[in-house]
């Protein structure tokens, strides 16, 4: 096979990956779950009760997610392992993701449990997944590779949704005994959805070199090159002040992901409408992340992600007077044109200002970033909603993250930072050269 022909078959296999655990996002995290959560589940609990313990339960899971990040990341690195240690996360996020079929109603605390520890493995999975782009793609197809793993992911997800809200709608033709055990087999088809199409990843995509030969002591070295980054952070300065201004921009991003469809349930949207305006999202989804994708050759990357956080400001304004079924459509609309676009961005902004060598490491930051944005969002939603009386507090305080985040963003020189990533990665590249020739005798 020619090297061409090679790198594409690396390419998709990664891209696979998106497909494969964008179920997780779309039925469990987004559709389904959580008016499940709020209607079954939490059936029995005070009004608005449900909303708060899941926006909670989101917090705790971003927290022991963030906190691991870095440091697995710079064993990663160190070692050599970051195929072995996304398996690590991977296998029991699956398996916890499949015992969901066994909540019924009022088992509101197994529910909350299975979805944090569930959730803690999607979470370390996607920082080793992210922290291999930098690997797959050449520098001049970053943007285009990353937004195709979004856009895959979409119509992976996409379509899984679409079979479970079949079977949601229909379920005694597809053999289910109500609407509530077909929801139950959704969960259970996320799973087996998920670890069928993660194969390729492991299959096809090359186990990037440890940083370094001598691998005794990995934690200990891991925490060593931790103290590192942070003694040069000088250095590296225009990637965490990315960093910054992703943590704040993602929170809001995140928390409409996670959030939106256990407020529309608490305003009195049916589940059908909640999962079937989700699945308007992934199908808008698949062609604008792409076009995202074409327009950060032609705007530039943090110019396209500007106007993603125009459009999201939009949507919260707009989220704060939504009543009515059709209009959940509509704005679940609006977050199908920028939601792959903007995260697709974000991560190979990121990685193209990451050396590889410390890629592990560094996503791990960026996987932090994502994750206490997660913790600040839903917990700000469940705080503004417990004390304003509901979730309209909660969605429209979401602007002051999309407003601040492109403030900050403006700060990047991507081109310095970029530039930094390219030194280091010849330096790598020199001293693995180096030891090659030492190890032939030369």
């Amino acid at each position: 096979m020619d090297a061409s022909r090679l790198h594409r078959k690396v390419v998709n296999a990664w891209c696979m990956y998106d497909w494969a655990n964008s179920a997780f996002a779309t039925t469990i995290m987004a559709a389904l779950l959580p008016p499940y959560f709020s209607t079954v589940a939490a059936a029995g609990l005070p009004a608005g009760r449900a909303t708060s313990i899941w926006g909670y339960g989101v917090s705790l899971a971003m927290i022991v997610a963030a906190v691991l990040g870095p440091v697995l990341g710079a064993i990663a690195d160190y070692t050599g392992a970051k195929k072995r240690f996304l398996l690590g996360f991977l296998v029991p996020a699956i398996v916890f993701t499949a015992l969901l079929v066994f909540i019924g109603q009022g088992d509101w605390l197994w529910a909350v449990i299975l979805y944090i520890l569930a959730s803690i493995g999607n979470s370390g999975a996607n920082v080793f997944y992210d922290s291999l782009l930098p690997h797959v793609a050449h520098d001049d197809e970053i943007d285009q590779v990353s937004t195709r793993g979004f856009a895959m992911g979409y119509l992976g997800g996409g379509l899984l949704l679409a079979v479970n809200l079949l079977w949601y709608l229909m379920p005694e033709t597809f053999g289910f005994r109500d609407s509530g055990a077909a929801v139950r087999a959704s969960f259970l088809s996320v799973a087996v959805w998920w670890a069928l199409f993660s194969v390729p990843l492991f299959r096809h995509v090359p186990e990037p070199p440890a940083a370094t030969q001598v691998r005794t002591a990995p934690v200990r070295e891991a925490f060593q090159r931790l103290a590192q980054t942070f003694r040069e952070i000088k250095r590296y300065r225009q990637l965490f002040v990315f960093l910054i201004a992703f943590w704040v921009y993602a929170d809001g991003i995140g928390t409409i992901i996670k959030m939106a469809t256990i407020y529309g349930a608490e305003i009195g949207i049916g589940t059908g409408d909640l999962a079937g305006a989700l699945l308007l999202t992934q199908i808008v989804g698949i062609p604008l992340t792409l076009l995202f994708g074409r327009l950060a050759r032609r705007l530039g990357t943090k110019r396209s992600i500007y106007l993603a956080l125009m459009v999201y400001t939009v949507i919260t304004i707009a989220g704060y007077f939504m009543s009515k079924a059709w209009h959940f459509w509509v704005l679940a609309g609006m977050v199908g044109t920028v939601q792959g676009g903007s995260q697709a961005l974000s991560r190979s902004l990121f990685g193209a200002m990451c050396p590889k060598s410390r890629s592990a490491e560094f996503f791990g930051f960026y996987d932090i970033s994502s994750k206490f944005a997660g913790i600040a969002g839903p917990l700000l939603f469940a705080v503004a909603g417990a004390l304003g009386g509901g979730g309209r507090v909660g969605i429209v305080s979401l602007i002051v993250f999309f407003v601040v985040g492109a403030l900050l963003l403006s700060r990047v020189d991507e081109q310095e930072g970029i530039a930094v990533a390219a030194a280091e990665n010849a330096a790598a590249e020199n001293a693995a050269a180096e030891r090659t020739a030492v190890g032939v005798g030369v």
